[in-house]
């Protein structure tokens, strides 16, 4: 029988957080979500929520004490190394909880500034003195699905040439986020990707296919060091393809969903 823990989950309320959020409250944990923003679904009595912002200094003993473990999933694209000091600062003050991290395969090979905040990161937690486990996981799917429709707003869709990516699902990443939060600490864990490494024209053509659009695919060699370090397969953890959602298959879960919305509000 498992012991039910006191669990706190920063950016309880996007994708990822959500996902693990969802997944450890159905198996009893006492969860607290924490985020700027308020839970949009769910039961209210399923997990408790706080808004905190990470980013707004000390972290208050109310948010980080009594925990056993910190699952710290809140990212954004400027700020997550003052957000980290911060969280870290608060949970040495609240007696030493797991830290769990998720990270990205490759910041330490493609030379992007987003990385390099995430690359600080790891080192802070790291040498913090908190017990510690950090996850690396390939693009998710959401990522993907969002940079195609950005490529597909014109006739003509440019992708990078030569370069692959190998996107998980967020699903997938939760299950194994749920596994390190409950386990002892395990420092840096294997990297984990999804089920396939697709060129960039195969995730335009399946995107565009769920879609129901047509654009002529057209491989451009993108310049500068960031592209070159994907064109290298830096993001890439092929011997770790431990995903079990194909890009497609999540295509086509939004595109039902989408569907059934639209049918909902049309009228008749």
């Amino acid at each position: 029988m498992t012991v039910a823990k006191r669990i706190l989950v920063t950016g309880g309320t996007g994708p990822l957080g959500r996902a693990v959020v969802d997944r450890l409250a159905a198996h009893g944990h006492e969860v607290r979500a924490v985020s700027r923003h308020a839970p949009t679904r769910g039961e209210p009595r399923a997990f408790t929520w706080m808004a905190v912002d990470l980013l707004g200094g000390e972290v208050p003993e109310s948010v980080v004490g009594g925990v056993d473990t910190i699952v710290h999933c809140a990212s954004g694209r400027r700020g997550d190394v003052e957000a980290a000091r911060n969280l870290i600062a608060g949970a040495r003050r609240a007696g030493g909880p797991h830290l769990v991290y998720i990270s990205i395969v490759g910041i330490d090979r493609v030379p992007f500034s987003y990385y390099r905040a995430k690359l600080e990161v790891e080192r802070l937690i790291a040498d913090s003195g908190l017990p510690w486990t950090v996850q690396r996981a390939t693009q998710f799917h959401d990522l993907m699905l969002s940079a195609c429709q950005l490529l597909a707003r014109s006739p003509v869709m440019p992708v990078p040439a030569a370069t692959s990516f190998q996107p998980i699902d967020v699903r997938d990443v939760a299950d194994h986020l749920v596994e390190l939060a409950l386990a002892a600490p395990a420092g840096r864990v294997p990297d984990i990707g999804g089920p396939q490494v697709l060129s960039t024209r195969e995730l335009a053509r399946s995107y565009l296919r769920a879609a129901r659009r047509y654009r002529l695919v057209l491989p451009v060699p993108f310049p500068g060091p960031v592209f070159a370090g994907y064109r290298g397969g830096g993001q890439l953890a092929p011997d770790h393809a431990v995903g079990r959602i194909t890009f497609e298959q999540f295509l086509a879960e939004r595109a039902a969903a989408t569907g059934d919305r639209k049918a909902q509000v049309t009228p008749r």
